[in-house]
């Protein structure tokens, strides 16, 4: 009997993996339409507006975003996480002070968000300058959180090397129960950080491949202008 790509008896993880790989596809069913010539003068109305649709349309856990920052050497480096509010000082997020991100940010303060919810075929991306918030604005972020957001901010080690699951345990353990007896415990390292955009760009996807890009743009004290992209 000849055998095919698919028999688990004769396929490798290469092949399964190309064979998936290559078999993937994006963007079934109908997409919203984006019409800038309607799109608002400044970006983060249209932001909230295209979020707000997003998670209305079924879009798992549209507050999630990249952070892309770059280390003392110039090498990129990027990872997922939450955004915390985007308002007209920006978009916010938080950190240890003393993880690697929070490290590269207070050696090179420009960063990059990045933005894709598949079930509308959206992304955005934003470019700026970001700024770490004052210790009683951190904590007041820490304070509406969970408690194990707590348990893991007052653990405080973020990015650092880990010995062994087993310290992982028995340090996030009396962490947790930290967190229940003192709800305002401090974790003087977290720290509440706000991305100012000088470039955000919109892009909404099309089956047909033509993609429509809009860009607003702006430098400190100026207005925003926008132009269109080609896909």
């Amino acid at each position: 009997m000849t055998s095919t790509l698919g028999d688990d008896a004769t396929s490798s993880p290469s092949d399964e993996f190309h064979t998936m790989l290559h078999s993937l596809r994006v963007w079934d069913g109908p997409l919203p339409a984006f019409d800038t010539a309607t799109a608002p003068q400044e970006p983060l109305a249209l932001f909230r507006e295209w979020f707000t649709h997003a998670a209305k349309a079924g879009q798992p856990e549209p507050h999630t975003m990249s952070l892309a920052t770059v280390d003392a050497d110039g090498r990129p480096d990027v990872r997922t996480l939450m955004l915390h509010e985007a308002d007209e000082r920006g978009w916010h997020f938080a950190s240890h002070s003393t993880s690697a991100k929070g490290r590269q940010l207070a050696g090179q303060p420009e960063a990059a968000l990045g933005f894709y919810w598949p079930a509308v075929a959206r992304q955005i991306r934003i470019r700026g300058r970001v700024t770490a918030c004052d210790a009683a604005e951190s904590r007041a972020d820490l304070a509406v959180r969970s408690r194990g957001a707590l348990a893991s901010a007052l653990t405080g080690r973020q990015s650092e090397v880990l010995s062994s699951p087993e310290e992982l345990a028995r340090v996030s353990a009396a962490a947790w129960e930290r967190a229940g007896a003192e709800p305002d415990a401090p974790a003087p390292t977290w720290t509440r950080y706000v991305l100012s955009p000088t470039e955000v760009e919109f892009f909404q996807g099309d089956a047909t491949r033509r993609h429509t890009r809009l860009r607003y743009v702006r430098t400190p004290g100026s207005p925003w202008t926008r132009h269109l992209l080609w896909p």
